[in-house]
């Protein structure tokens, strides 16, 4: 069960605006965190606490392949990404690196909300407005891969990870 405070954005927000290319050439997570969604919003990651939960409406994550994206996002502390929808690749490269995300199509939460994820059951329970929404079910294999820490975790554990 994943619980924690949102910080809600909106619609189509790419690649650039949460980690621009700028600082993408870097391994020090500290150095993606502290610049994370800094386009979009300076003050985010002076906000953001550990296990606070991310909201935004359509096509989170559209933009390029890079997997800084998901990286700086779990770097600054947040535990779970929700969104009405997500740009494919972002969505992969977070179950890939062991950030969970979830959809879901309608939904009104708000800043400052508590909410409680269920990724098994994709009950998303918002406790401030006592709604609870049914998130797009995600197949068990990205629970797995998620509850492993990524997918490198993931293939080391089941035996089918041959290292670099």
């Amino acid at each position: 069960m994943l619980v924690g405070k949102t910080h809600v954005y909106g619609d189509n927000i790419d690649t650039d605006r949460i980690i621009p290319g700028k600082y993408t050439k870097t391994l020090d997570m500290s150095q993606l965190a502290a610049h994370v969604l800094e386009d979009l919003d300076p003050e985010f990651r002076h906000r953001v606490q550990s296990g606070d939960i991310l909201v935004a409406g359509e096509n989170f994550g559209t933009g390029s392949s890079r997997e800084q994206a998901p990286i700086a996002i779990q770097a600054a502390g947040i535990s779970v990404v929700v969104a009405r929808s997500f740009a494919r690749i972002f969505y992969r490269n977070a179950i890939n690196i062991g950030l969970p995300v979830v959809e879901i199509a309608n939904h009104t939460i708000e800043n400052g909300q508590q909410l409680e994820i269920d990724l098994k059951t994709g009950a998303v329970t918002n406790l401030a407005a006592h709604e609870t929404y049914q998130a797009r079910q995600m197949p068990q294999v990205m629970i797995d891969i998620l509850n492993e820490g990524g997918l490198v975790n993931y293939l080391k554990q089941h035996g089918t990870y041959k290292g670099v």
